[in-house]
């Protein structure tokens, strides 16, 4: 029976830093479980846009990562405000309305910075400014959202070949088209294994230590069905298919203890054009996040979130799911000639519906009543503002609608100029909230409230971070920052 230092069931950005971890940190033998087959690997990585909140005092701390920004950018640093600790934990405690677990959320917070330089140094993940993604130009100086100024080069494309090109470096080995199937426990309690279902059939693989680092269950319907609804159950699924719970369930039969919210996930508005899946060559491009300069109305022409509440990049994981809760899981965003520059580059991959009036737009759309609709659009346009120099899309500007039932709080002017553009979207669910109790050493703990011995967890399955909602860039932070700690405890658990 073969035998290894330590075991990572997935190939992610959490599962890949645990093993680039492990093997840093003195574990001769690691292996990696990739269930997908090598042109499908690397999980839901592949479809991020790469970018990495983290917490900085100094906007020139950042320097080291993008050597070359100034000379790319004038004035790149002017525009970038200082992202503290308390911002970021802050931020969490907004977004989750207080609910992000204390303990794991000061973990990620207070590692996010040298978490995000390890991958750089370490993992040899290469970085430039997320121009297309957090950035608005104003007055000649490029004004960045807080905290979301760097992603990874070619955006998780990049970020995901960078972590096998390393982990391949160190010796790591990836065995695709392995799928874990059961974890080994001993007569002690502690995980010495797992099964693997490969293509010679069924075989126990033994480790001193095991990293789970697979993903939650965003692509497995059943699950998302009883955990979330029905309405997330038929969702579009913005990633890997392969997500479908596999790694939760093996530890739950072992006795782990099912953690944070369960009936929650991401689900960013994407095109409602899609297929099932979003498709794997447009990675993060299906993404539709350009709703606060747009109303949003669905197929009963009526609106049904206040699209200028915050920032897309702290809204957009519940809009997505309150998309998928009106009829028929879709909506369409209208935009006008005024602010049809300021959509982001992704809406390239969808062909607009476009018309020189309101009225013409809306007949072209699948709405139900497309009178109301009309009407909705009227009497936006009736309390909204005229764009009058007061309007600033690089922050919230305060500027509301005034006597509507459900008001426009920023960004609010009037969609008057011809011509009209519309772009469907739905929620494209991405990862799900629900995990395992975890500690502040990415140990798993048991339903007795102690930690499983041997078995370490990261990424999309530490529960408790993330309830209703989620600040963009922040997974692939906390999946390195877990996955680090797993990789670190596992190898010390190995060499001991």
């Amino acid at each position: 029976m073969e035998e290894v230092d330590v075991i990572v069931v997935g190939a992610g950005n959490a599962a890949l830093a645990a093993a680039v971890s492990a093997k840093e940190n003195g574990a001769k033998n690691v292996v990696v479980l990739e269930k997908a087959p090598r042109e499908m690997r690397g999980g839901n990585t592949h479809w991020s846009g790469a970018v990495l909140r983290f917490a900085f005092d100094d906007p020139r701390e950042i320097a080291p990562l993008v050597p070359e920004a100034e000379k790319e950018y004038e004035n790149f640093y002017e525009g970038i405000s200082p992202y503290t600790k308390d911002d970021y934990h802050g931020d969490l405690m907004r977004v989750t309305s207080g609910r992000t677990d204390p303990v794991l959320s000061k973990v990620l917070v207070n590692n996010s910075k040298d978490t995000v330089f390890w991958m750089n140094q370490v993992g040899k993940v290469k970085m430039e400014p997320a121009v297309t993604l957090s950035a608005v130009k104003k007055d000649n100086v490029m004004v960045w959202a807080r905290g979301l100024v760097i992603r990874a080069e070619h955006e998780g494309v990049g970020l995901s070949r960078s972590w096998f090109a390393t982990a391949e470096r160190m010796g790591i080995d990836i065995r695709y088209g392995s799928a874990a199937t059961e974890l080994i426990v001993d007569d002690k309690g502690k995980v010495c294994g797992v099964k693997v279902r490969d293509d010679d059939g069924i075989h126990t693989l033994k480790a001193k230590a095991v990293v789970l680092g697979c993903g939650g269950f965003e692509a497995n319907v059943q699950m998302r069905t009883q955990h979330i609804g029905p309405l997330v159950g038929a969702a579009k699924v913005r990633g890997t298919p392969h997500n479908q719970g596999d790694g939760l369930r093996m530890a739950m039969a072992i006795g782990a203890m099912p953690w944070g919210q369960w009936s929650g996930c991401h689900a960013t508005p994407i095109s409602a054009d899609w297929g099932e899946f979003a498709p794997r060559e447009l990675t993060d491009r299906s993404n539709r996040l350009s709703y606060p300069y747009a109303v949003m109305i669905n197929r009963k022409g009526k609106r049904f979130v206040d699209e200028g509440e915050d920032g897309a990049l702290f809204t957009y994981a519940k809009f997505g799911r309150a998309i998928l809760a009106e009829p028929g899981a879709k909506a369409y965003q209208i935009f006008d000639s005024k602010v049809v520059h300021l959509l982001e580059p992704r809406y390239q991959t969808s062909e607009p519906i476009k018309a020189d009036t309101l009225e013409a737009l809306i007949e072209q759309l699948d709405i139900d009543d497309k009178a109301q609709a009309l009407k909705t659009l009227q009497e936006f346009n009736a309390h909204a503002n005229e764009a009058d120099g007061r309007y600033d899309p690089s922050k919230k500007d305060g500027l509301s609608t005034k006597g509507l039932a459900l008001e426009k709080t920023n960004w609010a002017v009037k969609i008057d100029k011809a011509p009209f553009y519309a772009y469907s979207a739905t929620g494209g669910i991405t990862f799900t909230f629900g995990g395992l109790k975890t500690t502040e050493n990415a140990e798993v703990v048991g339903t007795d409230w102690r930690p499983i011995p041997g078995l370490f967890v990261c990424g999309e399955m530490v529960g408790g971070l993330f309830y209703d909602n989620y600040p963009a860039g922040t997974g692939l932070v906390s999946g390195a920052t877990f996955g680090r700690i797993a990789g670190r405890n596992a190898a010390a658990m190995a060499v001991a």
